[in-house]
């Protein structure tokens, strides 16, 4: 049996993972983060369940039985987490903050708190399953609940990091983490589950931005050069989007979409939302900070691999050149057209089921 620290969100999947542990015999100590939400004078999180988090938190390790601590991660994520989200918009990118949040946090510092507490893993209820290989090495397969599977935000967390943690709810369906969190009388059985970016949950990424990166108002303009209305800042807008341009729809009741951005010009460039829209469909990116889960994978410049886009697509068979002169980069080619990748976000690689790595469109 092993000491092990279960990362407490205070979530109904956390606190099953803290439970199967328990039960399993292993000697659980419970925690939870505070992150840039329990900052200090932040009134944008004023109206944030952050309290409720971590109430909830503590209410799950004390029906369990459990040690339970507090741990003050606020500057651990404003320099590795919060400040990559922002240079990010600010350089007209759309990072992803959750990928790096498990790489930085969740599967790095709370790893040194954790060897702190004298544990030797760290156990989260994300929903994906763990492979130990006869070399030492492990592998991430992507959670038996095909709806709730979350390997794409594992893309990039490291081998050395991945060894020491535990999945414990990736072989259920969230269904049967419902149903055991009610038989075990937890707290949070019936709590909806939380969305949003890690540690911005409900508050929108605007109005967030708003508080680090200047209005740098703009003209919006058609793929032809024609000016069609003002925008207030391109760190607003992604690839992609449709709502809240603050340009209507045509006659025909068409409606616009972002197909690119002018830095020179400092224009917000859109385009109805047709599958001819110059810009807004692609089957060749060039993509950078190139990371492999586990190195093995990589035998040869030319992989062909299943690509999952972005979080919510399906994977598809894509073919993977590698930059001969750098390793972290190389050349991505889908084997059909894919739809508004934005430069900043990830693409993860996978061999069926194991996750290979990930990647970041450049």
């Amino acid at each position: 049996m092993a000491r092990i620290l279960a990362a407490l969100s205070g979530g109904v999947d956390s606190a099953v993972a803290a439970l199967l542990l328990r039960d399993q015999g292993h000697e659980v100590v419970g925690a939870y983060m505070r992150t840039w939400m329990h900052e200090e004078g932040s009134a944008i999180f004023a109206d944030c369940p952050w309290e409720r988090d971590q109430a909830d938190a503590k209410a799950v390790a004390e029906t369990l039985g459990l040690p339970f601590h507090v741990l003050n991660l606020i500057e651990d994520y404003r320099s590795r987490v919060v400040e990559y989200l922002v240079s990010g918009y600010a350089s007209g990118t759309t990072p992803n903050p959750d990928c790096l949040c498990n790489r930085e946090i969740k599967f790095g510092v709370l790893e040194d708190h954790a060897t702190r507490l004298g544990c030797e893993f760290v156990a989260t209820g994300h929903y994906v399953r763990r492979r130990d290989n006869p070399d030492g090495s492990v592998d991430i397969l992507t959670g038996a609940d095909p709806n709730k599977d979350q390997s794409y935000f594992l893309a990039l967390v490291r081998q050395e990091n991945l060894r020491r943690a535990l999945f414990p709810v990736g072989d259920l369906l969230k269904p049967q983490v419902r149903e055991l969190a009610r038989q075990a009388r937890l707290p949070n059985a019936d709590r909806k589950d939380s969305q949003g970016i890690c540690f911005l949950g409900h508050v929108p990424i605007n109005a967030f931005l708003e508080q680090y990166i200047p209005n740098q108002p703009g003209p919006i303009i058609s793929t032809t050069g024609r000016t069609l209305g003002a925008h207030h800042g391109l760190h607003r807008f992604t690839l992609g989007q449709r709502h809240g341009i603050g340009v209507p729809s045509n006659t025909d009741h068409k409606a616009y979409v972002v197909v690119g951005k002018d830095r020179e010009r400092n224009a917000l460039v859109v385009a109805f939302d047709e599958p001819d829209a110059p810009g807004l469909w692609g089957d060749t990116f060039t993509v950078r900070n190139l990371h492999w889960t586990n190195q093995t994978f990589v035998d040869s410049e030319k992989l062909n691999l299943l690509a999952r886009p972005r979080y919510r697509d399906p994977s598809v068979p894509a073919t993977l050149s590698l930059n001969s002169e750098d390793s972290q980069s190389g050349e991505l080619i889908f084997a059909e057209p894919q739809r508004a990748l934005a430069s900043g976000q990830v693409v993860a690689f996978y061999d069926g089921e194991a996750l290979l790595g990930g990647a970041i469109y450049a």
